[in-house]
């Protein structure tokens, strides 16, 4: 097969297909640490998308609590055992090493193999087929926390406390990944899944597909989706009328999708990146996404041993173990948490325009505020700055304009009675 490169791995890879990349690449930011569960965005997609018969089971968006659910059932925990197992026969152990952190390499090397260089296949990549039974439910375990250590009356001895919790568990937001390096395109005998050349959604053609499951197998993140009533394949779109700017309400400019665009916890930042010749992302320094991946390296890929190269990014919870994240977003967890727990003056600022506006935002300009705030955060001075972010659409106009802090609005006396 082919080699391509990874910058997520800090390497070549093997992978089915040459090097071939879109001109933008469809990207987005979930922030764990504010996500309450809420499954709004699981509503929306599936009111939307996936509500015909056949589709019952099909939930292309789907928040899943760690460490127990999943969707299927334990998709992830699966396909860690068969790349482990497949490393014990190799010889080969899964390493990253950061010391080799570059531009082009921003978590080191990993030393590893991913479910396309697995040795021993007769298959594209390395997969299993769910059973039926293992997608009876979008939160399998929902809000099933680890062990709880109390004495006799049930009372903690020790109490919770930062930097991680004895007891936890966190909401994973997810959907397709629209990966760099799709296992399901690759996987495909059919050659009917597709990144889209305008913004890299990946897409299946359903008059090519015939139901044959191979994308269902060999997606490692499982958000590929067969439909008995058509026997074909489904997948998350991306809401791709609404990144063109079709839809009757964008005014002619790319939009959110529906399930970022309906998040109550503010979590998701949906937006395009310019993509370079080679792969690489072109330089777009006030691109809030760009800023947030490329620059302060707070929001990581998940799972980025697969070497699918997933372009939905994460922001680690602060309170989950660091092993634990750290098999899930790789070796950068530690920088990200402690780059979010005390955002720059930049960061912070930045991290307003979450869920501000549907359309979506492809610069942001700061005008400087006052100081607000002087404290510490684990034990080091911390200032906050009441700057003014301003978020531009894809035509270049202002599309959001809002503060750091607040703003407090006072009901008048002849209103103090809001019924």
């Amino acid at each position: 097969m082919p080699d391509v490169y990874n910058w997520h791995l800090g390497r070549p890879m093997t992978y089915a297909y040459e090097e071939a990349h879109p001109q933008k690449q469809f990207v987005a930011i979930f922030n764990i640490n504010r996500c309450i569960g809420c499954q709004t965005c699981t509503g929306a997609c599936k009111a939307t998308w996936t509500f015909s018969p056949g589709q019952e089971h099909m939930w292309w968006n789907n928040v899943e609590t760690k460490p127990y659910g999943g969707y299927p059932q334990h998709w992830d925990i699966k396909t860690l055992k068969l790349l482990d197992e497949a490393h014990q026969a190799a010889g080969v152990k899964a390493e990253w090493d950061t010391s080799q952190k570059r531009d082009d390499a921003p978590y080191g090397v990993y030393n590893g193999l991913t479910i396309s260089e697995a040795p021993g296949l007769n298959e594209q990549a390395l997969g299993y087929l769910p059973a039926d039974n293992e997608w009876r439910a979008p939160n399998f375990y929902e809000d099933t926390s680890t062990r709880y250590d109390g004495d006799k009356l049930g009372i903690h001895t020790q109490g919770a406390s930062l930097p991680e919790h004895q007891t936890w568990f966190f909401y994973l937001q997810r959907i397709c990944n629209h990966c760099t390096y799709p296992a399901c395109a690759a996987a495909c005998p059919r050659q009917a899944i597709y990144k889209r050349p305008e913004d890299g959604i990946v897409l299946i053609d359903q008059s090519r597909c015939r139901g044959y499951r191979k994308c269902v197998e060999q997606c490692p993140y499982k958000k590929s989706m067969y439909r008995s009533t058509t026997m074909t394949s489904e997948k998350c779109v991306g809401c791709y009328p609404r990144v063109e700017g079709t839809d009757p309400i964008s005014d002619g400019v790319p939009m959110e999708t529906r399930c970022m665009a309906v998040c109550p916890g503010k979590i998701r930042l949906n937006g395009l990146v310019d993509i370079a010749a080679d792969g690489s992302w072109a330089e777009m320094r006030q691109h809030p996404l760009y800023y947030m991946i490329k620059v302060e390296q707070v929001a990581l890929p998940l799972y980025p041993q697969f070497g699918t190269e997933p372009n939905i990014y994460y922001i680690p919870p602060r309170w989950a173990p660091r092993a634990y994240l750290h098999q899930m977003f790789g070796p950068g967890v530690d920088q990200a948490i402690a780059r979010y727990t005390a955002p720059s003056r930049e960061l912070l600022a930045v991290m307003q325009l979450f869920r501000t506006t549907q359309k979506m935002i492809f610069r942001y300009e700061i005008e400087e505020g006052p100081l607000v705030l002087e404290t510490e955060v684990n034990g080091q001075p911390w200032q906050m700055y009441n700057d003014t972010v301003i978020g531009f659409d894809g035509a270049g106009r202002e599309a959001v304009r809002l503060t750091v802090v607040e703003p407090l609005h006072e009901r008048p006396a002849e209103r103090l009675n809001s019924i």
